[in-house]
C-alpha cells in the first residue's frame, strides 16, 4: 500500500516529466531503424519511471536464461547508448535526486531517482520486475 501511495505522489510531483524524457529519446532511437534496439531499453526504462516504488532492474538474463543483450553485443549497445542519450539522463536523474535529498520527507523519491541514473547509464539487457 505505502508503493502505491509513493507512486502516486512520483507522478503528480513530476514522475511523468522524466518518463517522457525517457519516451521521448526512445522515439528518437526509433527514428532510425538501427537505433530499435536502444528504443526498447528507454521505453522499458520510461515505463519504470512512471512507476519505480517497488519495482526492480534485473538482467534479462536472469529471466530468460541466455540473452544477446546482456553479452558483448549489449556491451557496445551500452557504450552506444551512453555516448548518445544515457550520460545526459543520468545527469537529469542526479540533479533532481540530489535536490529530492536535501529534504528529510524527498529523500525516498532522491533514492528513486539515483537508481533511475543508475540505470540510465547501461539499459540494454535490462528488464524491469513490477
Amino acid at each position: 500500500m505505502l508503493n502505491f501511495l509513493l507512486n502516486i505522489l512520483w507522478l503528480v510531483f513530476g514522475g511523468w516529466a522524466t518518463a517522457i524524457s525517457w519516451f521521448t529519446s526512445a522515439l528518437i532511437m526509433v527514428i532510425s531503424i538501427v537505433g530499435i534496439p536502444w528504443a526498447r531499453a528507454a521505453f522499458n526504462i520510461g515505463l519504470l519511471n512512471l512507476w519505480p516504488f517497488g519495482s526492480q532492474v534485473v538482467a534479462r538474463e536472469t529471466i530468460s536464461g541466455h540473452d544477446i543483450g546482456t553479452g558483448s553485443l549489449g556491451f557496445i549497445g551500452n557504450v552506444i547508448w551512453f555516448i548518445f542519450c544515457g550520460w545526459w539522463l543520468a545527469a537529469m536523474h542526479v540533479f533532481w535526486g540530489l535536490l529530492f535529498c536535501i529534504t528529510l520527507i524527498g529523500i525516498p523519491v532522491g533514492l528513486q531517482h539515483f537508481k533511475l541514473a543508475k540505470i540510465s547509464f547501461a539499459p540494454v539487457g535490462k528488464a524491469i520486475v513490477f
